[in-house]
């Protein structure tokens, strides 16, 4: 909980109307099929919290993906909180609780009805994934001590979070605020503009967290994807791969086994570097790949050669993974962009 103190009454409305927000429907992944999909293509819309791209979700987190040039409507998610990823460009994340600068390779948590709009602020399109979720996005449990701080084994801390700078005070009247919570969209008119906070106190409220502050837990023989956790929420967990030594032991066999995800579907969106287990797949920057729970995945065969060669030494990839326990729908950017041969690719050459 947070206490924000407002300059005006944050309940003046003098005007509401219902606005129109028909979601995409999504498609069931029939038949049973690993994915691989390309973000690279897409262009800006008109408002980035309008206008996602929508690839994937289900009843408890929903994918997307934001280009931007322009600034967003000012924006209060009543239905969960909200994570992104920052692929490219930057921008200037403008809430209640003040602002936040994030560039590439920020996480930013925006909590559940946050009143908040997006400023892109380079040179080049603001590029980001989005991950809306059902409830509250959380650091994982078991990173944390029982008196709520970080505990020495996490892979990051307190130290690592950017907070709100602030206070963000605007003068306006008549500002208009799309809300949008589980009947639907709807535009509410402020008396007052609502970025009137002079001072808040309390442990809810957004931050970001760049990936490159994440400390990777390593080992001399691999380590199972857990360890790469970086946040949870409500029926999914995220994690990240991040540049990291590989297994060490002279046994060893730095390559993922092949498994099969029993209990979730895995989305994984490669941001930058050389996914050497991927290797001969055609994966590239930008691509999401999903492997469905039953079905059986590991190395591409490519990723095989000079494999004992790569014990001791360094991965330069950075990947971020969203495991559902609920299976993923698929929307149509993402079916339309999709490489529809990729479930062959781990056939031998």
């Amino acid at each position: 909980m947070s206490l924000l103190y407002h300059r005006y009454a944050p309940s003046a409305v003098t005007q509401c109307d219902l606005m129109a927000c028909a979601e995409e429907e999504l498609t069931p992944n029939h038949p049973l099929l690993p994915r691989l999909f390309t973000t690279a293509n897409l262009q800006a819309t008109a408002d980035p919290v309008l206008d996602r791209t929508v690839l994937c979700g289900n009843v408890d987190v929903r994918v997307s993906f934001m280009v931007s040039e322009r600034p967003s409507s000012l924006y209060r998610n009543a239905v969960g909180g909200e994570l992104l990823y920052v692929h490219d460009g930057a921008a200037r994340l403008e809430t209640v609780f003040g602002s936040i600068d994030v560039a590439r390779g920020d996480y930013v948590v925006i909590p559940k009805a946050t009143t908040h709009r997006w400023v892109p602020t380079g040179r080049e399109p603001f590029r980001a994934l989005v991950f809306e979720t059902a409830g509250h996005v959380r650091p994982p449990r078991r990173y944390l001590t029982a008196y709520g701080q970080y505990n020495q084994e996490a892979p990051y801390s307190e130290l690592d979070l950017r907070r709100p700078q602030g206070p963000l005070l605007m003068e306006g009247r008549e500002v208009d605020v799309l809300v949008k919570n589980r009947n639907g969209l709807t535009r509410y008119t402020y008396q007052r503009h609502p970025f009137d906070v002079v001072g808040w106190f309390g442990c809810n409220y957004p931050y970001a967290l760049n990936i490159a502050d994440f400390s990777p837990i390593t080992g001399s023989f691999h380590r199972p994807p857990p360890v790469h956790q970086v946040f949870e929420a409500p029926g999914c967990v995220f994690c990240n791969f991040v540049p990291r030594m590989l297994d060490y032991d002279p046994r060893a066999m730095p390559i993922p086994s092949y498994h099969s995800n029993v209990d979730s579907d895995e989305l994984i969106f490669y941001a930058e570097g050389n996914f050497f287990s991927r290797k001969g797949s055609g994966i590239e920057r930008g691509a999401l790949s999903l492997h469905p729970a039953g079905h059986i995945h590991g190395p591409h065969p490519d990723a095989y050669q000079g494999g004992a060669a790569r014990v001791g030494k360094h991965t330069e990839e950075c990947a971020v993974m969203l495991d559902t326990f609920k299976p993923l729908l698929l929307g149509g950017a993402a079916l339309g962009s999709e490489r529809a041969d990729y479930y062959t690719s781990w056939n031998a050459r």
